[in-house]
């Protein structure tokens, strides 16, 4: 299987504690790295997880809090100490580009490198990034500002060949895309040889939802049916369920409840509120709901 990574650099929500770093991560697909949201200290944490500033080429931020893109500024500084010249893509929701470029012309007047905004809407679902291994998709969340989650899914890699009924059928070498791309092949005598009995088929795609600040959504759940790994904001336990309310935040066990009604295979918690001193108690409520879940935790690598 080809790398599909998840890095965690922080999983604190707003107000700092000495346990988390606000919210960051790093979707690691095929030694590609792209981040998701940019607390403070997040450049910090993508040295201590060894990963390589090189490799990273796109941010993804979920809304304009400051606890999910304070740490930009700093970051485009570094990259720009270290000389860097291939051009960094930030997607955001209306509004970071008017904030960012007074900032980035005063503290970096000697750019070595472009920084490229690309504003998409938060109201419906919209492919925003793609290659040929990868889409990355909005998910329209509810907060008290304008805010999107984001899905990451791999896409489907053509049929593997088998090497020993090819070369029983002395398939040519032109015809190999062809049916790697599912086509039948046909002899020169005219027989049709199934695209079954010359391939057999590729990994299923993996998929990561990121599901950032939001109120309780169950609309969220039929975009992201069946991922197999879905992170989801998790700030207040039961008893605090009023002002998880008042705040749009989410509860472990509202989390949960997305989980269990999505049919994801994994479930990651995480943008903790400061209040508690140990997340356990939150881990016990979505436990109970959705039994695959895991506390997130700074520098935690997990595969999708």
């Amino acid at each position: 299987m080809e790398k599909f990574d998840l890095h965690i650099l922080g999983c604190g929500s707003a107000l700092p504690t000495t346990r988390h770093f606000p919210t960051s991560q790093i979707v690691n697909m095929r030694d590609k790295l792209f981040m998701i949201d940019c607390g403070e200290g997040a450049q910090l944490q993508f040295r201590k997880s060894h990963l390589k500033f090189s490799r990273l080429n796109h941010i993804f931020i979920s809304h304009l809090h400051g606890d999910h893109c304070f740490g930009l500024l700093g970051l485009i500084s570094t990259l720009n100490l270290l000389g860097r010249t291939a051009e960094l893509h930030i997607h955001s929701p209306k509004g970071l580009e008017g904030l960012m470029i007074p900032m980035l012309d005063f503290f970096n007047r000697q750019m070595t490198y472009k920084v490229i905004f690309h504003e998409f809407g938060t109201k419906a679902a919209a492919v925003i990034y793609e290659d040929r291994s990868l889409t990355v998709t909005t998910i329209p969340l509810r907060h008290r500002m304008p805010c999107c989650g984001f899905l990451f899914a791999e896409k489907q890699r053509p049929n593997h060949i088998i090497r020993e009924m090819i070369d029983f059928y002395q398939v040519p070498v032109y015809e190999l895309n062809r049916i790697k791309n599912g086509a039948d092949y046909v002899t020169p005598e005219g027989e049709v040889i199934a695209n079954a009995r010359l391939t057999h088929p590729s990994e299923t795609p993996r998929s990561y939802a990121y599901c950032s600040d939001t109120i309780y959504l169950p609309s969220v759940v039929e975009q992201i049916k069946g991922v197999d790994l879905l992170f989801h904001e998790a700030t207040f336990a039961d008893e605090d369920a009023p002002r998880a309310k008042e705040t749009f935040h989410t509860t472990a066990t509202q989390a949960a409840q997305i989980a269990r009604d999505a049919g994801v295979k994994k479930l990651m918690i995480g943008h903790f509120s400061a209040r508690y001193e140990d997340e356990n108690v939150l881990l016990k409520e979505a436990v109970a709901i959705f039994p695959d879940t895991q506390l997130a935790k700074e520098t935690l690598c997990v595969s999708v």
